[in-house]
Parts: structure tokens; sequence; C-alpha cells
């Protein structure tokens, strides 16, 4: 097969900091292309080349053989290539056709909007995907899933020969990413071309013919999906062998530092106890919809709880929100680091103290940035945060050096309890590492942890004690210290029992 796109020694710089060297990739017609590496490796800012969000410093890109420098992501667009997003871009209160053609409207003679004709042509274009769709129904009432197939709709109404999938089933369910990986194939059929990035190799075995490693903004190797093998792929994304991804467990467990009494939240948690103890992780399992955040929401009552009691390392406390549990050491991450977590505009240094400002403020009450920046050189060496600059903003950083970020932010309380959700999603291989060291390092130091999340290995690699949540309540409570608890066990207890 010829090469649809090819990138030749491409380099690209910010803030001093060459994150491409001499880049060389391709990839041909009718094929889905993986693009892997750890987070700070290059990928976004590949892709970003290639669809015109950025310009290269050095190098060339060529498109159909000849040679492109797109200024704007428009001109991509004209020219065949479609950037998906990690995070949808779609409006919740429109239509699915009218979000289709956002900005591509069709008008009748008369210059007005014409909506049937819209209507008519996303039917078409759901029609050739193979997913059925109605037009007219609102983006906000459809799953995620379907919303992610609204997304790649888009792409496929702009005539795109080159589709980029970036993280397209970070927030699927594993029915879901099924059904897009059916999309993809259809797609593939009919000659498009797709660069997939994904953390889960599971997935990029699933549907890849071809695989790309990156690492530090470097081209590392090229090879048919058939012919590697997942440990050679991680090897190559890190530069050495990972050694086991879950560190081990605590030998040494206390008492009981928390305690929740009767926590309840009208319509989605049940009244519902459980403990954590000094030194240890718990694990919080369960099918979505099954109340794991909501609960842990309604705790620190950034959802209003309906009911609830709580004592801290033996005494009652009265938690009215997030910052009043942060005043006791009760620290809650959240899963949308993006949307509640972290303040994307600011730079890395003001949000590892956005939660604690005070302590950076001189006896007579002046704010000391010199130590806030300080300690956040800390942070960015202690997790690894790429590119190493305090002054650098979050929304510039790949989706796990965020991650790496907002788990900082709650480093540099004054930790008693830690609420970690979803801590790694959308994290590459060596950053799920990184974290779950850290985590486990807090926890040894006497903090209690708690750990929430969709991926089942996750839970039980993590956690000394899993709960298990179904309907809204907990259904079973798992001792793990020795590692022994299975996938089917958890699954049984969050599906039947």
């Amino acid at each position: 097969m010829s090469a649809l796109l090819e990138l030749r020694n491409v380099s690209k710089s910010f803030l001093g900091n060459k994150v491409l060297k001499s880049l060389n990739f391709d990839v041909r017609e009718g094929e889905v292309h993986a693009l892997i590496g750890e987070n700070g490796a290059g990928k976004s800012t590949a892709v970003n080349l290639i669809a015109g969000i950025h310009q290269r410093d050095e190098g060339e890109i060529l498109f159909n053989g000849t040679p492109v420098a797109f200024r704007h992501p428009l001109e991509a667009m004209r020219a065949g290539i479609s950037l998906m997003h990690q995070e949808l871009s779609l409006a919740p209160n429109a239509t699915v056709a009218e979000n289709i053609y956002l900005r591509r409207e069709k008008r009748n003679r008369f210059g007005f909007n014409d909506w049937a004709a819209m209507n008519r042509e996303a039917a078409k274009v759901f029609q050739r995907i193979g997913i059925d769709i109605d037009p007219t129904a609102l983006v906000g009432t459809l799953s995620v899933g379907m919303q992610q197939i609204v997304e790649l709709a888009k792409a496929i109404a702009l005539d795109a020969k080159l589709v980029i999938m970036d993280e397209p089933t970070s927030s699927l369910s594993e029915k879901e990413a099924l059904e897009f990986f059916k999309v993809m194939r259809d797609l593939k059929a009919q000659g498009i071309s797709i660069i997939f990035i994904s953390h889960k190799l599971s997935e990029l075995f699933e549907v890849s013919d071809r695989i790309t490693v990156l690492r530090d903004g470097q081209h590392i190797s090229t090879d048919d999906i058939a012919s590697i093998t997942p440990d050679e792929i991680i090897r190559r994304m890190v530069g050495r062998h990972l050694g086991d991804l879950y560190p081990p467990r605590s030998t040494s467990i206390g008492d009981v530092i928390f305690a929740c009494h009767g926590l309840a939240r009208f319509g989605t948690v049940r009244p519902t106890d459980f403990h954590v103890r000094r030194g240890e992780v718990v694990g919080i399992a369960g099918l979505v919809g099954a109340g794991r955040t909501e609960a842990m929401r309604a705790l620190v009552n950034a959802d209003k709880r309906s009911s609830g009691e709580f004592e801290l390392e033996g005494k009652a406390i009265r938690i009215a929100d997030p910052g009043e549990a942060l005043s006791h050491g009760i620290v809650y991450l959240s899963e949308d680091r993006k949307g509640s977590g972290l303040f994307l505009s600011f730079d890395i240094s003001s949000n590892v103290g956005a939660a604690t400002l005070d302590r950076y403020r001189s006896g007579a009450g002046l704010f000391q940035q010199s130590a806030l920046r300080e300690k956040a050189r800390e942070y960015i060496k202690r997790m690894d945060i790429r590119p190493p600059i305090e002054s650098a903003r979050v929304v510039t950083l790949s989706g796990g050096n965020q991650q790496k970020v907002l788990l900082s932010k709650a480093l540099d309380a004054n930790l008693k309890l830690l609420i970690v959700d979803e801590p790694t999603r959308g994290v590459d291989v060596g950053a799920k590492s990184l974290i779950h060291a850290r985590l486990r390092e807090l926890a040894e130091t006497g903090i209690g942890v708690i750990v929430i999340s969709s991926e089942m290995p996750e839970v039980i690699g993590m956690a000394d004690r899993i709960l298990v949540f179904r309907n809204g309540g907990i259904s079973a409570e798992l001792d793990n210290r020795d590692g022994s608890i299975t996938q089917e066990t958890v699954m049984t207890h969050a599906v039947i029992h």
C-alpha cells in the first residue's frame, strides 16, 4: 500500500523544550496505524502538527504525496484530515445533525439553514457506518458511546481520508468500545486511514495493522501488530523493563482512621457504612452506575447527600463541603481532572498550591511565590512531570502529566484520607506504574487511601481490601491482602449478589 501521510524529520519545540526530534512516521492508505508512547512522548504534538493545530519547526509533512503546511485546522479538514480529540466537543443541547454540520450548515435557495437536508445527509452518514442514530435527537440524551460515534460522524461527513482518534474509548464501556471497533473496521474497509492513540494495549491489538512507538519525542520503532508482543511494546515505550505494575502491598495496616455511617444520596446511594485503616488502600469496584463515584462525591458533599455521619481518628467530624473536608485532611480527586480538578489556564505551581495557599504566606501575610515554585519543582521531580518547568501552563500538558499535577496538588495537603477517582484514566503504562507507587508510598506513611477505578486489574492490583458497589450500595467487602481476589469474584458480586 502507498503512503497517504508522511512525516520526514519533523521537529517541534515549546518553551525551549524540544518535544519532537526529527520524527519520521507514515500512514498507509486504508490502514489503522496505532501510535503509542508514554505521556510526554510526543504523540499529541505529532497529531496536532498533522491536523494544523501547531506548525512544525523543521522537516516536511506530505499528504497524498504533496508537501503540506496547514496553518489552521480548517485547512487540514478541507484537505481530508479530521482529528477526534479525547474530550468530546459536542453541544449537548443541539441535535445530532446540528452538531455534525456546525459551522458548515447547508443552506436552501433563500439562504436559510436547510435542516431537512442536513437530517437526510446525517442519516446517510450513519447508514454508511452501520449505526442507527436519530439525526433529530438531542446529543445530551445519548450515551457517551453514541456521542463518540457522533464525533466520528462529523469526520465522515467531511469526507475525511485520514481520521486521527485520540483515546476515543477512554470513557466507553466495554460493550460501547466493541461497537466503536466495528465502526473502525467498516471505515478501514472503505479505504479510510486511521491513526489510533490508546493507552490500552488490548485495544491496539484488537484493531491495528501497524504500531509505532514514540519515546522522548523520537521514533523508536514501527512494526506489524502481528509481529510484536505487548511486553516488547512496553519495553520500547519506557526504555527499560517495567517490572511489576503494582507495588507490594502493606504488611502493617493500622487501626481505623476514617469511618462513615449511613452515607446516602437520594436516588443514587443507599445508606452505606464503611471504614478505612491507616496504611490501607481500599479499592472501590462496580459497574458504571453502581454508585461508586456518587458515594465518594456525597462523602465530601460535592453532591449534596441526604444523610451520613463521619469519624476521623475516632472523633466525630462535620463535612459540609469539599473545603471543610480539606480542613480535616480529607481530599477527593475527581475523575474529571479538566472540568473540576485543575485550573487549566494556570501554571503547574499555581495548581500545586491551589488547595494550600495559606501555607505560602509570610508572617506579614505576603504571598511567597518563590516558596511555591520551589515546592512545585519538588513535585515535578517526584512525579516525573513533563516538561519539567513549573511555569508551564497545565493546558499544554498531556493528559497523563495533568493527572500527575492533580495528584501533586493532593500531596501538598496535610493528608489523612485521600480519595482518588480513576487515577490512571488516559495514562500510559509507565505513568501508571509511577502513580501506583506514589499512592502506595502515601499509604505507607499512615494515610488512608481510597481508589475508585473502572479497570478491574487496577483495583485488584492496588487494593488491600475491595468494596464492591451494586445498585447504589456495597454488595461485598473482600479481603485482598494476599492478592488472591480474582476479577470473576469481583464481577460476581457486582452483578449477581
